[in-house]
This record gives C-alpha cells, sequence and structure tokens, in this order.
C-alpha cells in the first residue's frame, strides 16, 4: 500500500471496494467476491486505465497435485482451487465489461521469499 501511496502515475486505490458477484462450485450458489484491490493510474500514454489486483498465496493459484492417498487437505485445496477459480473467471470477465484488466500477486511479483 505504501508501494501504491508513492507512485506518482497512481491516481486512486482502494481496498475492498470492488464487490464481484461469482458462482461457487461448491454449493452452485452466488456469492460476492471482495477483490482485494483497484487502483486507477495514468499509462505511459497519459491515458488512465484501472486494475483489478487480487494477492495470494502462489499455492493457490494452481491446481492442486493428487497425491497417492486423497487425504482432507487434498480435498480442502481443490475447494480452495475451485472457488479461486470461479472468482477470477467472474473478475476477468468484470474487467473485460469495463475495460480494466486483473492481475493475480503472489509472493513471487511482490519479492517476498
Amino acid at each position: 500500500m505504501m508501494y501504491l501511496d508513492s507512485r506518482s502515475e497512481v491516481v486512486s486505490w482502494g481496498s475492498e471496494e470492488v464487490i464481484i458477484p461469482y458462482r461457487s462450485p461448491i454449493d452452485n450458489r452466488i456469492h460476492r467476491y471482495f477483490v482485494d484491490f483497484v487502483v486507477t493510474k495514468i499509462n505511459r500514454e497519459g491515458k488512465k486505465e484501472t486494475a483489478l489486483i487480487e494477492v495470494k498465496p502462489f499455492s493457490q493459484t494452481r491446481p492442486p497435485e493428487k497425491k497417492s492417498k486423497t487425504t482432507r487437505r487434498f480435498i480442502t485445496e481443490v475447494k480452495t482451487w475451485g472457488v479461486n477459480e470461479a472468482k477470477w473467471k467472474a473478475a476477468n470477465e468484470y474487467c473485460k465489461d469495463r475495460g480494466w484488466t486483473f492481475h493475480i500477486f503472489t509472493e513471487r511479483e511482490l519479492g517476498i521469499k
């Protein structure tokens, strides 16, 4: 957040201000996805652009690997992956409709070890 505050090209940003409806694959009901950040900035051409940013551990951005034995942990990871995938699909569609972009940042993009 200090990074966004210190960037002169950032016009505005907010945390959990954008709410996107999505259908959960777990219960097939509509839920609300609170995206971590919305950022509006001036791009290199001098035009405003808006991006939604989700921050997640890298492990939650990939489908879980099937082990030889199905454990509760694996089932939880599958559920988490399914919900995240549904949220991100809805976020991409939401952004596409508005001419925005959607990004997922992990510890890798943030330089956290």
